[in-house]
């Protein structure tokens, strides 16, 4: 888990556009268990300036792709759910295997709701069409940009933390945004630097849904209603 945090951070900070903690060490402890240590930030308001959020989020987004395809040079987690990142020269494919797939086949497991995997996978093997027209670059991607994620130092500048990395569709990065509180001025900040793409708010909630798959594997069926809803809208979309 450290080692993939770190990996993020380093990636993330590189990019001189948000700020992040600067990690040091990770290793393991004689006595057991691991540590992770990185630079002391201290924090202003909890709340940071939204349009400059926008702003400086799209800036490492423009600034950061990988020439190496969607993925990470490690798996890393989503909260405590390994996350798979193996290089993949198609988003679609990327999206489809290693972000709903994973989490489709955790449910199987985990709960036994064939159900949700039967048109969970029937949907993942249709999401083609929603992504015609769109030019998809590999963009360095926090991952999971929820409001617990996000602050600001004591001079307002925002910071966000607590990453899981990888490479993908710049859009996704909005997919805990239930979760974030992202207002009108942080969209509008973040558009002007990377413009709105054809066909994003049909996708939007396809980007929502790894993370509630995430969160009814971390937290149960509380969230299966809300995935499957999803799931079902698309479905009628696509007519599959």
């Amino acid at each position: 888990m450290f080692e993939g945090e770190v990996l993020g951070l380093n990636a993330m900070y590189e990019t001189h556009t948000i700020r992040v903690p600067k990690p040091y060490k990770f290793g393991a402890l004689p006595t057991g268990g691991s540590y992770i240590i990185m630079e002391f930030i201290e924090f202003g308001a909890s709340r940071s300036n939204q349009s400059e959020l926008g702003r400086k989020l799209a800036e490492m987004h423009k600034a950061a792709k990988s020439e190496k395809g969607f993925g990470f040079h490690v798996d890393n987690t989503i909260g405590s759910t390994p996350q798979i990142n193996t290089w993949t020269s198609d988003w679609v494919e990327f999206y489809a295997e290693h972000r709903l797939g994973y989490q489709l086949k955790l449910i199987r497991q985990q709960y036994g709701d064939s159900t949700i995997h039967e048109r969970g996978q029937r949907l993942a093997k249709n999401i083609g069409p929603l992504f015609e027209g769109v030019a998809i670059e590999p963009c360095l991607l926090h991952g999971d940009l929820w409001s617990g994620n996000i602050t600001s130092d004591k001079n307002g500048e925002p910071v966000i933390l607590d990453p899981a990395c990888y490479y993908g569709h710049n859009e996704a990065e909005f997919g805990m945004s239930w979760c974030a509180g992202f207002g009108g001025s942080f969209y509008n900040a973040y558009f002007e630097v990377m413009p709105k793409q054809p066909g994003f708010e049909k996708r939007r909630d396809l980007y929502l849904l790894y993370h509630y798959l995430n969160h009814y594997n971390l937290f149960g069926s509380s969230y299966r209603s809300s995935a499957l809803s999803i799931i079902d809208d698309y479905l009628r979309m696509l007519k599959v």
